[in-house]
């Protein structure tokens, strides 16, 4: 996988020009719902609202930290956010009521089902019986892991802890396995990894099942060798990790959001991120059957032509 191939160039420097300075109503703030510290959904929030702040001064912008995707849902549907990061199965998921709309894909979120390098367990199977973290309450991943354990026909012993307590359980032996959806490498596990060492283990042998069962939203990816002083690539579950508005944002909101998505994308990556999984414009409006936003579509087809 080439490292940060994130924009066809040409295309990139000429919409770089248009990325801010067309927002035209009132001053209002935007509430981004993000994630979990140590975790790419943070980290690209609080790019994303400095970006947008510094682009439509008239739309100040802030990241809030949140469980998730089923978090930031909730928070969208009180009015309590304008957007948030979900997972693109979480998305499919909701309440019809939210007309919940997309404003891009943003980037590739690849499933790491995590031990420690010197445990017995070398594949999904092996966690039978076992203590297993499936994400924070309120996160994608706790709704993956129950149907990952499903597909798999496994029965575990679940715990739900946030990303930083379960590397530490982890570390000390209180779990077997954690379960983590999100870019790679992943701060906190890359710290694990230097510490204790760990292992990912393949989810290649579930993903037919998971289709079948849920549809195409899920597809195989591999997380480089490398990454984690791993030796080889290791086989997993990936899917598009949306940003997402309701259909009530105005579109004038909408459309200065993507003008900073696909106009300031090289700015909104974080510095840990490998890969061309981040803000792609070939893949920003393959939005995994969500609706794009009205001012959503408004901008890409100025931006695109």
């Amino acid at each position: 996988m080439r490292r940060r191939t994130l924009l066809l160039g040409a295309l990139g420097s000429v919409l770089t020009g248009c990325a801010g300075g067309g927002y035209r109503g009132p001053e209002r703030t935007v509430t981004v719902a993000a994630g979990e510290p140590g975790g790419f959904y943070l980290d690209f929030a609080t790019l994303l609202a400095a970006e947008l702040t510094a682009a439509e001064p008239d739309l100040p912008s802030t990241a809030v930290r949140t469980g998730g995707s089923v978090d930031n849902l909730a928070l969208l549907r009180d009015g309590r956010a304008d957007l948030g990061l979900a997972l693109a199965d979480t998305a499919q998921s909701a309440d019809p009521a939210l007309e919940l709309r997309a404003l891009g894909r943003v980037y590739e979120n690849y499933l790491q089902l995590v031990v420690r390098a010197d445990s017995p367990v070398a594949a999904v199977a092996d966690l039978a019986g076992r203590t297993v973290s499936l994400g924070a309450p309120g996160s994608g991943a706790a709704l993956l892991g129950d149907r990952l354990l499903a597909a798999a026909g496994l029965t575990a012993r679940v715990e739900h802890l946030p990303l930083l307590e379960a590397t530490t359980a982890l570390e000390t032996g209180r779990v077997d396995a954690v379960l983590w959806s999100g870019g790679v490498p992943t701060p906190s596990l890359a710290e694990l990894d230097l510490r204790a060492g760990i292992r990912l283990l393949p989810l290649d042998g579930v993903l037919a099942l998971l289709r079948e069962r849920h549809g195409p939203v899920y597809e195989q990816v591999s997380v480089p060798s490398g990454v984690y002083r791993a030796a080889a690539e290791v086989p997993t579950i990936g899917e598009a990790n949306l940003l997402v508005c309701r259909a009530a944002l105005p579109e004038e909101v909408a459309a200065a959001v993507v003008r900073v998505l696909v106009g300031r994308a090289a700015r909104l990556v974080p510095q840990q991120a490998v890969g061309a999984q981040f803000l792609d414009v070939r893949s920003l409006i393959g939005t995994a059957g969500l609706p794009l936003h009205p001012g959503a579509v408004t901008a890409y087809r100025a931006l695109h032509g």
